[in-house]
């Protein structure tokens, strides 16, 4: 691949790692959450979603970078 290899590696793997991102909060989820919540199982709001995928997500996503990048 060249001298950029290096560049197009970090380029896919960081659209394969940061995709999960733009899924975070959409319709299926709130679906889920809307059917959870009919059926009277507690659920957490946005940001509470936001906050529980941040905590496991970021973690996540920066060992997977330094394993696939180191």
């Amino acid at each position: 691949m060249g001298p950029l290899a290096g560049t197009l590696t970090a380029i896919s793997a960081g659209a394969v790692f940061m995709g999960a991102n733009t899924y975070i909060g959409n319709a299926p989820n709130f679906m889920v959450k809307s059917i959870c919540e009919e059926r009277g199982i507690k659920m957490p709001s946005f940001l509470g979603y936001m906050l529980w995928s941040g905590g496991i997500l970021v973690p996540l996503f920066a060992l997977l970078t330094i394993y696939f990048l180191l």
